[in-house]
């Protein structure tokens, strides 16, 4: 937290107490940034939250905490606006001594966390055999954007990815396997993926026609689970084609993961039943282990069961994801387990986690957390698909993106008549591309479903990545025209503040550290793509009515380092999102 909310906080919390007592120790002070410069820099309307516990009016608690509270070193007079807000504005000269320090901080004024937390950050999650489609874009971003601003943070944050490698389906893919394509358990590059998709459909069809081949098929399964040296053999080769074409997706999306399927787990799933049954949360029902929940009832209002261990002994993704909070908080020792899945499954892991607390696994400190997420929709406000009624391939929708931008390029090269390289081309077109699509995504509130439209997320105005981009590329031009090192400003620096739209920018770039840590506990990445949508905002009307390479010193060099502010501001939250800058587009 920067030293500006800080320490207000701290002195709101003092002066709260010093006027009402202990009874109001630890409340919040309410305060938050304004939008509106006549309402100051921060509000608070903690006197409207107390009043029914203080049993007195709104602006008469305002008018007693004012009396108390002494701001003169940080604030001009606290004024009290309509039923009792009180109104805060920062001095000019702390605002820009505020600013020097950032300047001169390499992390541009974020704190790194006091006491480091192991957390674990559960995402992407596809299932061997099948290609990544747009379902797994969500899961994919949001959880590289989160871990991204939790490892800024300085917490210890192991990314895992939580494939499906293990189950059911096994025993029908190696079994159809054995029969149509024996030379592939002896050839390493028998199959690719695309081939391996289109041998997950018939081997399906044959299993849902053909009762002998499902038996088979269930046979193979106690056979792998067994150790059998050749279907072990064929598991890992189904399992290797598909981690190829994955990582294909994740290097063209920047993502760092480390694999931890659901076969890792196989040898703790007995644990968790006997740790259950000891505990006395199991119940054999029709010849199955179950949990009954709390919370979860049927139409007759009967307690819903969690299945731990079916009736023919095998086990299911709840045991798996039972045995993989146990392992997660005892073995990695974790403080906080984070999940990002689509809101489909909230249920899922509410009766999951219920079970895990329960059993007493769940330590006390320890937070184990569900962050869902909505549909990726078409513009027709459907389920986004192809027009042959296919789930689109993420690889296919990333392609088409790259593509888009390309063409989006070359036009606007063209109507300029600028010549570039093909390597500029290139890789302008890739950082626009991918980009575009990143934030399309994280600039919505997750919880929500979201349209996608390549028109829409590609476009240079607006709340795009391309018009963040632009505005960073915009300040560089400032760097090539003046011939300005923005490295070799100088670290003493007399930041002067006169003009609106420099107190209104100086303001916004002074609220990261606050906005990172709120996206760090509340997991909303749009969050921070509109911080740094307004802050493009901020500094184009600041750069439109601020003349900077042609004022006179000191005022020059004094915008110059807004000009560099904002930019080092820019391209961190963007790479916190997953998002390169460009020198030139």
């Amino acid at each position: 937290m920067n030293a500006t909310i800080a320490d207000l906080k701290n002195r709101f919390e003092d002066a709260l107490v010093t006027a009402f007592g202990d009874e109001v120790a630890g409340i919040d002070p309410l305060l938050v940034p304004t939008s509106n410069p006549k309402f100051g820099d921060y509000q608070s309307n903690v006197a409207m939250a107390l009043a029914k516990k203080l049993g007195k009016a709104p602006r008469a608690i305002a008018d007693e905490l004012v009396q108390t509270l002494d701001l003169s070193d940080l604030c001009e007079p606290l004024e009290i606006a309509g039923p009792g807000f009180i109104n805060i504005t920062l001095k000019t000269e702390y605002l820009q001594a505020q600013l020097a320090v950032m300047q001169r901080s390499d992390r541009l004024g974020v704190e790194t966390a006091e006491s480091p937390q192991r957390v674990i950050v559960d995402f992407s999650s596809p299932n061997i055999a099948k290609e990544m489609h747009v379902g797994h874009l969500r899961s994919t971003i949001i959880g590289d954007a989160i871990a991204r601003v939790l490892e800024f943070q300085g917490q210890d944050v192991l990314r895992l990815n939580h494939v499906g490698d293990w189950g059911t389906q096994f025993g029908m893919l190696i079994t159809y396997l054995q029969e149509v394509c024996p030379a592939a358990l002896t050839t390493a590059d028998a199959l690719d993926l695309g081939d391996l998709v289109t041998f997950y459909k018939k081997a399906k069809q044959r299993f849902d026609d053909d009762p002998a081949f499902q038996e088979a098929a269930r046979q193979q399964v106690v056979t792998l689970q067994s150790g059998d040296q050749k279907s072990d053999r064929a598991w890992k080769l189904l399992c290797n084609q598909s981690r190829r074409e994955f990582q294909t997706i994740y290097d063209l999306l920047d993502i760092c993961l480390t694999e931890r399927g659901e076969s890792f787990y196989n040898p703790y799933l007995q644990g968790v039943v006997d740790d259950l049954e000891q505990a006395g949360l199991l119940v054999e029902d029709q010849g199955a282990k179950c949990v009954f929940l709390d919370g979860f009832t049927n139409r007759e209002g009967e307690r819903l069961p969690l299945i731990i261990q079916k009736s023919d002994g095998g086990y299911n993704y709840a045991t798996t994801d039972l045995a993989a909070i146990r392992y997660r908080i005892h073995t990695d020792g974790a403080n906080r387990l984070i999940y990002v899945t689509d809101v489909g499954q909230a249920n899922h892991f509410a009766q999951v986690f219920q079970v895990a607390r329960r059993a007493g696994w769940i330590l006390d400190g320890v937070e184990v957390v569900h962050v869902p997420f909505g549909l990726v929709q078409g513009e027709d406000g459907k389920r986004l698909k192809t027009r042959s009624g296919e789930t689109v391939r993420l690889r296919d929708l990333l392609d088409e993106a790259i593509a888009r931008a390309r063409a989006d390029l070359e036009t606007r090269l063209k109507e300029e008549d600028r010549h570039e390289s093909q390597a500029f081309i290139e890789h302008t077109s890739h950082i626009v591309g991918i980009s575009a699509v990143k934030y399309a995504d994280l600039s919505q509130n997750r919880t929500s479903n979201y349209i996608f439209s390549f028109d829409k997320m590609l476009a240079l105005q607006g709340n795009t990545a391309p018009y963040m981009l632009y505005a960073y590329v915009r300040i560089q031009g400032i760097s090539r025209k003046g011939q300005i090192d923005f490295g070799n400003l100088g670290a003493d620096i007399k930041i002067l503040l006169h003009e609106e739209t420099e107190f209104a920018l100086a303001r916004h770039l002074l609220q990261l550290d606050e906005l990172i840590g709120q996206v760090s506990q509340e997991l909303m990445p749009n969050r921070l793509c509109q911080y740094l949508f307004e802050l493009s905002q901020k500094f184009n009307q600041f750069y439109d009515r601020c003349p900077v390479l042609q004022a006179e010193e000191p005022t020059r060099t004094s915008r110059l380092v807004l000009c560099d502010l904002t930019a080092r501001t820019l391209k961190l939250g963007l790479s916190l999102l997953g998002i390169q800058v460009l020198e030139r587009m």
